[in-house]
């Protein structure tokens, strides 16, 4: 059993909610997703996030704009839809839960006789 691949796919995991929760508060265009998440040691690479983005917004939980930039090409700025507000409302309850039960189980609990 490969633990790299092991860990990439827990990491896969919570990538989407951890997308929807940087945006949260507010836009904020992909190279910004990226190092928020970069620097809470998430590790994903720009091939990983893109085609995620292109999902979340074919879903309806993500809209974009274009904004100018004065460095460079425009940059799509993605925010939370109202749908996708109410999808990360429901996503930390469902984190809140399984992070709990999970704790749960791996956490070892001296017991006293």
């Amino acid at each position: 059993m490969n633990i790299e691949n092991t860990k990439a796919q827990m990491r896969k995991g919570v990538l989407e909610f951890c997308i929807l929760s940087v945006l949260r508060d507010k836009e904020a265009y992909t190279s910004e997703i990226l190092d928020t998440l970069k620097s809470a040691k998430l590790l994903v690479v720009e091939g990983t996030v893109y085609p995620l983005l292109t999902r979340l917004k074919n879903d309806g939980l993500l809209n974009y704009r274009w904004e100018e930039s004065t460095s460079g090409p425009p940059r799509k700025y993605y925010g939370l839809t109202e749908i996708g507000k109410t999808f990360l409302t429901e996503l930390n309850g469902t984190w809140t839960e399984l992070s709990d039960a999970v704790n749960i189980i791996t956490t070892k609990k001296s017991k006293k006789s």
